[in-house]
């Protein structure tokens, strides 16, 4: 039996396993309230152990910069990752709506998409001014605590037209775009709002070119960016879906060819080419596009490097955040009518992998045998007032509450795996992990998969 037809197999033995994606989705939901920042409402019961935190974050000029979600296991606010989060969250549920409904979960899924929003609004301080960073990675990463016991600086990082970041600008008019039609219809006054944010952070993106990671030293150790030819056309992609102005899509288009994005693909925080595809290959009779994702797709299913045990594997930093980034457009490519059945049944085994088909699964709170230990900082602290701080981290005991929904980074290219808060690498947590992770969830109960 070949390559294809050995995957295969293992898929349709992988679909014997049944999973609860209703419960897996409402989880996911948990862990986005458990990353919030700020003064904290609406929290789910269960998530006792957060409170409010950060409520000095202001700007350089004494602007309000409380809210939002941190990044990680850790307490920044990084704004790259987590426009990406937002847009890809809202993309999710604009196209797989039909899951969130039927788990209970829309209105949860709008004020997960709010919450972010609501901070993103205050860190767009005027057209050309974006607040991208809050919190010094390095302090940060020093310690070890609660957020609500935080007492280090945090200083806060924005880009202007004379310290530019096309990259993050464009991301962050992608995500206000896709919230816009989130709340359209729902929230108009709100959805309005969020789309002339997305028009002026368009314009402040394409007028004034720079790499945002350049002009904030302070992101460039933690969220460098690899350019923004990528973000460009995809923040004006978005903003056609948003407006339907023909302006908008033949921008893309033109900044698709100039950035080269036919020659480029993946999908995650610092890399939009294949949702920059799939997206414009919706709007266009133009058969390229659906040719590119099709070649990006089929070489995932056919030749990529895949773990013993099947994962298919696209790089040891958080493997599973690079699975669920690589199905979310394979599955938005079957929407597209490219190979829907090849692509559904690749994105079920993925997730099945991800559940646990291998007898473990990589998300909290999931199956019985789940990490207990991510690398997450509150999620590990006993309960207050009692001590957490670097003898807590390096303890070997399993962290103090479980953080429902998470999606920990994964394992190596050989399925190693050591539930440990000390290995980062394979067993933190983030906003950009779990929201293709989540979108693919509401696609699996959508679609009956």
């Amino acid at each position: 039996m070949g390559r294809i037809g050995v995957f295969f197999l293992l898929g349709l033995l992988a679909s014997s396993q049944a999973y609860d994606y209703k419960d897996a989705l409402q989880k996911s939901l948990l862990f986005y309230q458990a990353q919030r920042s700020g003064k904290l409402s609406g929290m789910d019961s269960s998530l006792y152990w957060r409170g409010d935190s950060a409520l000095n974050d202001k700007g350089q000029n004494g602007e309000d910069l409380t809210g939002g979600y941190y990044d990680a296991g850790d307490h920044v606010k990084f704004g790259f990752p987590m426009a990406f989060a937002m847009t890809t969250l809202a993309w999710g549920i604009l196209d797989w709506g039909d899951g969130y409904t039927s788990a209970g979960v829309m209105d949860e899924a709008r004020n997960c998409i709010r919450w972010g929003m609501d901070y993103l609004i205050k860190a767009h301080i005027s057209d050309n001014e974006l607040y991208v960073q809050v919190g010094d990675g390095t302090a940060d990463h020093n310690y070890w605590g609660r957020p609500e016991d935080m007492t280090m600086d945090r200083p806060s990082y924005k880009i202007t037209t004379s310290a530019p970041g096309s990259d993050v600008a464009a991301e962050t008019a992608a995500a206000f775009a896709a919230a816009s039609l989130v709340f359209k219809g729902v929230d108009d006054n709100y959805a309005n709002t969020l789309l002339s944010h997305a028009k002026a952070l368009f314009n402040f993106a394409d007028n004034y070119r720079g790499v945002y990671s350049d002009s904030v030293s302070a992101a460039a150790s933690f969220y460098g960016s690899n350019g923004y030819a990528d973000e460009l056309p995809w923040g004006a992609v978005w903003l056609y879906r948003a407006t339907a102005s023909e302006s908008y899509l033949n921008r893309a288009i033109e900044l698709y060819n100039e950035g080269g994005l036919q020659y480029r693909s993946g999908y995650g925080w610092d890399e939009k080419s294949s949702g920059a595809t799939v997206m414009i290959a919706r709007f266009t009779s133009d058969q390229t596009y659906k040719t590119t994702v099709q070649s990006y797709c089929d070489n995932l299913m056919n030749n990529q490097q895949r773990t013993p045990k099947g994962l298919i594997f696209l790089g040891e930093w958080g493997s599973l955040r690079n699975m669920a980034g690589a199905m979310f457009i394979c599955m938005m490519a079957s929407d597209r009518g490219i190979n829907p059945t090849a692509y559904r049944s690749m994105v079920k085994e993925q997730m099945g992998y991800a559940l646990g088909d291998t007898g473990f699964s990589y998300v909290c709170g999931i199956d019985s045998n789940y990490p207990r230990s991510p690398h997450h900082r509150s999620s590990s602290c006993p309960d207050a007032p009692a001590t957490c701080d670097w003898n807590t981290f390096n303890g070997a005991q399993a962290n103090a509450h479980v953080l429902n929904g998470a999606l920990v980074g994964g394992p190596g290219a050989n399925d190693d795996y050591v539930d440990t808060r000390q290995d980062a690498q394979k067993n933190e947590v983030a906003l950009d992990y779990n929201a293709p992770f989540q979108g693919l969830l509401a696609a699996l109960i959508k679609y009956n998969l």
